[in-house]
């Protein structure tokens, strides 16, 4: 999409973001990647969300939703408020529990859209660097997260200024190799973790979304 869509579209993302109710509070929004650099067009937006986990319970309502839609833990894993407004955008884990990204994603984006939304209870500097770690130390390149992002809104206040910056194309960021290696990774395996990064990006294909706990 071209670039002046694209970033029309992250707003339009921080808008509901601002007014509705997400299925579980949203700490932090990121814009990461390809869309962050400046490129016109851009073929797919990377998105990254610091969610905080519930820290509350409502039995009734966990029993309702798992009796009506076969869901387990609403009320505990995800709001009951906000299950009872979007409950075409309930989804649930492998184990049938609510799964708070996979209902993120539902809320935020359509099927058919080029968005990655990665969702993690960690800040994004911090998820960035221990991924990387975790990935360097496996040999699991393609678990690694383009570290070039931008916050965009941050406890319920967006960052006016970042998002002028990013649309008058102004934010300055080094090559994917160079800014992995300034995390710690060697030049080769730099080079092999951005290749893994790049070869992912182009085999997703319309809305997906990654959920990760540190």
């Amino acid at each position: 999409m071209e670039r002046a869509a694209a970033l029309s579209r992250v707003e339009t993302l921080l808008d509901t973001v601002d007014n509705d109710t997400m299925p579980v509070p949203v700490r932090e929004v990121w814009l990461y990647g390809d869309a962050a650099l400046g490129l016109d067009p851009v073929d797919r937006l990377e998105i990254y969300l610091t969610k905080d986990i519930l820290l509350e319970s409502d039995d009734e309502a966990a029993e309702r939703f798992e009796r009506e839609y076969g869901v387990q833990g609403v009320g505990s894993t995800v709001r009951t408020e906000w299950a009872e407004q979007h409950p075409d955008c309930l989804r649930a884990s492998e184990n049938g529990y609510a799964a708070p990204e996979k209902c993120l994603a539902a809320h935020l984006t359509r099927p058919d859209e080029p968005i990655h939304l990665e969702v993690c209870n960690a800040s994004f500097g911090d998820n960035v660097t221990q991924r990387l770690q975790g990935a360097l130390d496996r040999d699991a390149y393609e678990q690694v997260i383009d570290p070039r992002g931008a916050c965009l809104w941050v406890d319920g206040e967006r960052e006016t200024e970042t998002i002028e910056k990013l649309r008058a194309g102004e934010l300055a960021f080094p090559t994917l190799p160079e800014a992995l290696g300034m995390l710690g990774a060697d030049e080769d395996d730099a080079r092999a973790a951005a290749e893994a990064v790049n070869d992912r990006r182009e085999e997703q294909d319309g809305a997906t979304v990654r959920g990760d706990v540190v």
